[in-house]
């Protein structure tokens, strides 16, 4: 790779526009801290865009998806084919997130960034995979060095969509069969911790499935043990092509100043390798949910993110964070709708 455009520093949180907004929270009509964690949103969104009183109008959603080899071990409770027919659920408007996305009226794409079949039938998949599938990590790296650069550039590209659309957040999901695999090997890797506690159910395993998922989970690291201590070749030895894209789209958005709002486990490990690669990634992120899969806690807290629901989701597909949205969407306009104590002739408490 002779262009790290991912290490380019992110843009500079505004801190001039995060103290103007803290003073207004200390202004509005309510009990200092009253709203919790939805006054701190107001100031990090603050900070993020810039102005004392931030807007959220213009979402974008991007489903990034491919295939892995691992699947042919067996990881998964569903086949591989289910990420191409999933893609074509996703076109046709079918999937959950395409209702959720029509809520929070948000612009939605689906980007093929290496499903193993052809999805060019279906006019609004995005094209940009340079393969048709990563290889079995139980033998080999999943990605080659020029295979990482297209999935890194694949989630670049989105986010440059979304900045020209004018969006001001930006939510990302995946699909790809036995990508839940290959997202708790990258957390076993990073965490330092035994399969045996981050493998989960996935879409469905069964307590022998999990079992089975940790044992070759296990294979792999020790397979690929001389490479655990880099971050990109841990992503490529062990990564898929949509947790790349996912990963680059979190560094682009972080450069652009595009918020970013995490989805659940995949999404997330996502950001935990965006963040190893440009640690200043963090400031432009926001987590939606706590997932069902068991590891999501702890990759969380390797994050320090408070996540804002915990409703026991496990789709993924950018489900969780589109969920969420409204949420940031009130918490801009508590703070900038609300009154203030003068404005509505209400004694302070200092008064």
């Amino acid at each position: 790779m002779t262009d790290h455009w991912w290490q380019r520093a992110p843009r500079s949180l505004d801190q001039a526009a995060r103290s103007a907004a803290l003073a207004r929270q200390q202004v509005l009509t309510k009990p200092a801290g009253a709203l919790g964690e939805l006054e701190s949103l107001a100031v990090r969104l603050a900070a993020m865009q810039g102005r004392a009183c931030p807007r959220l109008e213009a979402p974008w959603i991007s489903i990034f998806a491919a295939d892995h080899g691992v699947a042919a071990a067996g990881v998964s409770a569903y086949p591989q084919e289910v990420t191409a027919q999933m893609v074509a659920n996703f076109a046709t408007g079918g999937a959950a997130i395409c209702v959720l996305a029509k809520q929070i009226n948000a612009r939605f794409e689906v980007v093929d960034c290496g499903v193993a079949a052809d999805t060019s039938q279906w006019p609004a998949v995005v094209q940009a995979k340079r393969v048709h599938g990563t290889a079995n990590f139980l033998s080999t790296a999943a990605m080659d060095e020029a295979t990482l650069a297209a999935a890194l550039d694949a989630g670049r590209a989105a986010v440059s969509r979304a900045v020209e659309a004018g969006a001001d957040c930006f939510i990302a999901g995946e699909m790809g069969i036995a990508n839940t695999t290959s997202a708790s090997a990258l957390a076993c890797a990073w965490l330092a911790a035994p399969p045996a506690e981050l493998a989960g159910p996935g879409t469905g395993l069964d307590a022998s499935g999990v079992s089975r998922k940790a044992a070759l989970i296990a294979k792999a690291l020790a397979l690929h043990g001389d490479v655990l201590d880099d971050t990109q070749r841990t992503l490529a030895a062990l990564g898929g092509c949509e947790i790349a894209a996912l990963a680059g789209a979190y560094v682009a958005a972080a450069q652009a100043g595009l918020p970013a709002l995490v989805d659940g486990f995949i999404s997330s490990v996502a950001a935990l390798a965006a963040c190893r690669l440009n640690p200043g990634t963090r400031d432009w992120l926001l987590f939606g949910h706590q997932s069902a899969e068991p590891a999501h806690a702890r990759v969380l807290a390797a994050l320090d993110a408070r996540p804002l629901l915990q409703l026991g989701l496990r789709l993924g597909e950018g489900s969780g964070a589109a969920a969420a949205f409204p949420i940031l969407k009130l918490a801009c306009a508590l703070h900038g709708e609300m009154a203030t104590f003068a404005e509505a002739g209400v004694s302070n408490r200092d008064a």
